[in-house]
């Protein structure tokens, strides 16, 4: 746990060192940045269908960023480099813990994830050895506390598997997985995950709704409170905006396809699958979960106690 503590700390350090490197944005931006995947879908449509563009005023710099992480996100919003950031609800408390000022303005999706191993004989976390190794996004990843949230019901040790992680992109640890390299399991979401199901030999043995016991939110959309306090006309037209993409997709899921298969060089047909394995929505789901399990098992300091310290106003939140 110590290990894993400076890591996670390292990691805000970098941010606050870049900090003092870059230059100053435009007053006149908006920065968006996303991650790779089919639960990003609702931004990727947005930025398409030129949803924001219609709501801004006419010159307004839209960026939009994919970035390999949420450490480079917190990194770049850290720095002042970007204004929105889209990741899962574990790196955006531990980025809050550590003092960092930002907020949760939105859900984004619910979606499936899970723990597949390549190892016929592995039918459970019970039947994991101390050989074995998993792999996933990073230290403080969503798949790393439901992980955690699951060891601790198996074994009543949440660091139970702590130092037999390794991290790996999903892309790279669904090809190692595959090729049974390194890796004995993988802690995945789509369209990674059904990729993964499809292969023969591979199969689930943990889902993040059997870890953490209930539906919950996989991606959020945070906000600095530097651009919600000096922006809120482009804040507002974003989530304006953000609910307009949601809407198309559950409406449109066939057109949506079209448009994301482009993106993922996927067959049509496969990415309709995949997007609506995934629920969109803009409602935080399972936030206080995660917060009250990762401040009892030494992920978290602190915890908030006034729901509004971590959404702003505008949020929707199910407890």
């Amino acid at each position: 746990m110590k290990y894993l503590r400076l890591t996670l700390l390292s990691i805000l350090c970098i941010g606050l060192f870049l900090s003092g490197c870059t230059g100053k944005k435009s007053d006149n931006s908006i920065s968006i940045a996303e991650q790779f995947g089919l639960a990003y879908a609702p931004i990727q449509i947005m930025k398409e269908k030129q949803f924001l563009d219609a709501r801004v005023p006419e010159g307004t710099d839209i960026q939009w960023i994919q970035l390999a992480n949420t450490a480079a996100i917190r990194e770049s919003m850290i720095a002042g480099d970007l204004d929105i950031g889209f990741m899962a609800i574990p790196p955006f408390l531990i980025g809050w813990d550590r003092g960092m000022e930002w907020k949760i303005a939105t859900g984004l999706c619910s979606s499936p994830l899970g723990l597949v191993t390549h190892k016929e004989s592995v039918r459970s976390l019970s039947d994991l050895t101390s050989e074995d190794r998993i792999a996933l996004p990073q230290p403080g990843s969503i798949q790393h506390i439901l992980l955690s949230m699951a060891c601790e019901k198996a074994f009543n040790n949440p660091q139970q598997f702590d130092q037999q992680l390794v991290t790996m992109s999903h892309p790279d640890g669904m090809n190692a997985l595959i090729a049974k390299q390194d890796i004995t399991a993988h802690f995945t979401s789509p369209p990674y995950l059904n990729k993964a199901l499809k292969v023969e030999g591979l199969h689930q043995i943990l889902s993040g709704e059997e870890a953490m016991g209930k539906e919950f939110s996989f991606i959020v959309g945070t906000v600095t409170q530097d651009f919600y306090d000096t922006h809120p006309s482009l804040y507002t037209s974003f989530l304006e905006a953000l609910q307009e993409s949601i809407h198309y997709i559950q409406n449109n899921p066939a057109e949506s396809a079209v448009i994301l298969s482009k993106q993922y060089n996927l067959p049509q047909e496969e990415t309709l699958e995949y997007i609506q394995s995934i629920q969109y929505g803009s409602t935080v789901k399972g936030l206080s979960d995660f917060a009250e399990f990762m401040v009892n098992n030494g992920y978290l300091d602190k915890t908030f106690t006034d729901i509004n310290e971590v959404l702003f106003e505008e949020a929707h939140y199910e407890k």
